[in-house]
């Protein structure tokens, strides 16, 4: 039963993290979401189900991690069934698909 859920887990986190990219930098023309930035919602939801924070670091049109990446919702992110999978990645795609880029884990 471990094996199995350890199974899903390892191949969930490398769907997450294959898909993520390709969504980021696909055609933005065809993504009915744009942020004020003119940045993607939709590629900002992907990446935050990669993990949580990146989404919102791409909002912020990357540049500095200590400046543009939320440090909460990214480190706590590390947090098994809380943060990845978790809560807070739901959470935090929610977020990035309304273009918020607050920093809150709770």
């Amino acid at each position: 039963m471990r094996s199995m859920i350890r199974l899903l887990v390892a191949s969930l986190a490398v769907v997450s993290l294959a898909l993520a990219p390709v969504a980021a930098l696909a055609d933005e023309s065809s993504a009915p979401g744009r942020c004020a930035n003119g940045r993607n919602a939709n590629s900002a939801m992907w990446l935050s189900i990669a993990h949580p924070g990146v989404g919102e670091w791409y909002l912020n049109e990357w540049g500095h991690f200590f400046d543009n990446a939320p440090q909460l919702k990214f480190w706590l992110g590390f947090i098994p069934f809380y943060g990845w999978p978790g809560y807070l990645q739901v959470r935090s795609a929610i977020d990035a698909r309304n273009c918020r880029t607050l920093d809150r884990a709770v």
